[in-house]
């Protein structure tokens, strides 16, 4: 591919929801003066909208795009979040929480996995857990913001009013939002480039970067340019959803509920005014019909809409840059939200976008670049999301013997081996799941490791065992110091849970 004739001014994005108008609201924000952006949306046209969770790096596409947090809050009626608890994960009647932030605290030679380890082994160590200021004030329900960010959290918000308060402000900043659906699209006879969409209205709509966020059907990258996609269902067997949302009964804990089933698991994301349910499925051991029965019996409160069943596939597009079109969201493939990381991955998707923006024509180099970075992350949760279901104790459902029998990526095999063999986790440049992140799914899916590093055994036994007990020590009291969740949020938010 040559360079692009001419400098992008005109941006189009193709789709609404909350991949398109979070490009739209902070590429107006930052690049809005040198830009022209049009957003092209169907009121006719839903969305998906079950991303409710999200996770920490939220708050650098906030901070970039100098959000206000309790604007942000009350608009999306959010509560905040420490982490994810699975249940029934391991084996029935088994939970663990992976939380945000750091466990116990690290030698430069070795993670506090290792001390820990060896503290088991001398009957001086506690759960993993006990460790960590995050898990402890999620399983007591607390929270507050603490100085230089020393409570990592993330939020549970209603996704389609996120989009509202996106949209408002991408308009403020010059956004121009076209209602109404694209019926055609035009391409360049020689490069091959959109150079404009037809609406069904007749107007046409040019420009010289196109973003796609269309959802699953990749109107740009896949319809028109053919990209190809690379299915991850033989890792990933998942390909149903069923979501419906419910009245809160009870306060907002500050975490999110995963509960595995015997043919896929259960979401709950509670939020300030209801709480978000879905059952993630495999279609294959399960109907349709069954998951919305065993949906509405976990719930708990009145159901606020219909129970609706989405189709996915799981997998990511062969480029996420194609041409002069970028795919965004579900445009761009789909990693089932077991771990909360859509919206981290549109956010990633376009920060990335303009940090490489061809503003003076594209470049087959940046356009790689970007490829390879966004492949790269893709994979990296893919195979995180892939231990959850493998490693697990689970043989009583085909569902769980195909997930615990299957082959997996070499690359994930490393991981486990490594930390099964060693206790050693090694984070990749940019990889969005930190070491922490990996030890508390391995220990909590029960992986525990055979060997700790040689470092430990410097410490006599006394001075670990005070170590251990100091760290555990200085967890419970910051603990004890904060407020509960709902008390916070009310303090915080104080019209919108009264």
């Amino acid at each position: 591919m040559e360079q692009a004739e001419g400098k992008v001014r005109r941006v189009v994005i193709a789709g609404g929801g909350t991949a398109g108008w979070m490009a739209a609201a902070i590429m107006s924000k930052v690049l809005g003066k040198a830009l022209e952006i049009r957003l092209i949306e169907s009121e006719e046209i839903g969305t998906v909208g079950v991303g409710e969770a999200t996770i920490p790096t939220l708050l650098t596409y906030n901070r970039l795009a100098r959000i206000d947090e309790r604007e942000f809050m009350a608009a999306t009626k959010a509560t905040f979040k420490l982490g994810i608890e699975f249940v029934n994960w391991r084996q029935k009647n088994h939970s663990y929480i992976h939380s945000f932030g750091i466990t116990g605290k690290d030698h430069w030679t070795a993670g506090f996995q290792h001390f820990w380890r060896r503290g088991l082994q001398e009957g001086q160590a506690s759960d993993f857990g006990d460790y960590c200021l995050e898990l402890k004030a999620a399983l007591e329900n607390k929270f507050a913001h603490l100085p230089d960010l020393g409570l990592n959290y993330a939020y549970h918000l209603d996704s389609s009013l996120y989009a509202k308060f996106l949209r408002k402000m991408a308009e403020e900043h010059g956004v121009e939002r076209i209602e109404g659906k694209i019926v055609s699209v035009q391409q360049d006879g020689e490069t091959g480039f959109v150079s404009s969409v037809t609406m069904m209205s007749g107007q046409v709509v040019e420009g010289d970067l196109f973003i796609d966020c269309s959802g699953f059907r990749g109107l740009l990258i896949e319809q028109t340019l053919h990209t190809g996609y690379d299915d991850w269902t033989h890792w990933l067997p998942c390909d149903s959803a069923v979501a419906v949302q419910t009245e809160a009964v009870e306060d907002p804990i500050p975490y999110t509920r995963s509960t595995a089933h015997d043919s896929g698991w259960q979401w709950r994301i509670p939020l300030q005014h209801r709480v978000g349910n879905g059952l993630v499925f495999c279609s294959r051991y399960q109907s349709d019909d069954d998951a919305i029965r065993l949906l509405m019996d976990n719930v708990q409160g009145k159901a606020l809409v219909e129970p609706r069943v989405l189709k996915f596939r799981t997998g990511t597009r062969r480029k996420h840059w194609n041409r002069n079109v970028v795919a965004l969201g579900l445009a761009s493939g789909f990693i089932e939200p077991l771990e909360s990381t859509s919206i981290h991955l549109i956010q990633r998707g376009i920060l990335r976008l303009m940090q490489m923006f061809p503003n003076q024509g594209i470049r087959q180099e940046d356009v790689d670049e970007f490829n390879k970075q966004t492949r790269e992350e893709t994979e990296g949760i893919r195979d995180f999301i892939i231990l959850h279901y493998h490693v697990t104790d689970r043989r009583d459902t085909p569902f769980w013997r195909q997930c615990a029998s299957m082959d997996i990526p070499e690359t994930l095999a490393h991981r486990i081996r490594l930390f099964r063999e060693t206790g050693r986790v090694f984070r990749k440049a940019d990889e969005l799941f930190a070491e922490n992140s990996w030890i508390q799914v391995m220990l909590g899916q029960g992986i525990l490791p055979e060997r700790y590093h040689p470092v430990v055994d410097v410490m006599e036994k006394k001075e670990l065992g005070e170590f251990l007990d100091m760290v555990k020590m200085n967890v419970a009291k910051t603990v004890a110091s904060l407020p509960s969740h709902q008390q916070y949020i009310r303090q915080y938010c104080p019209s919108k849970m009264d």
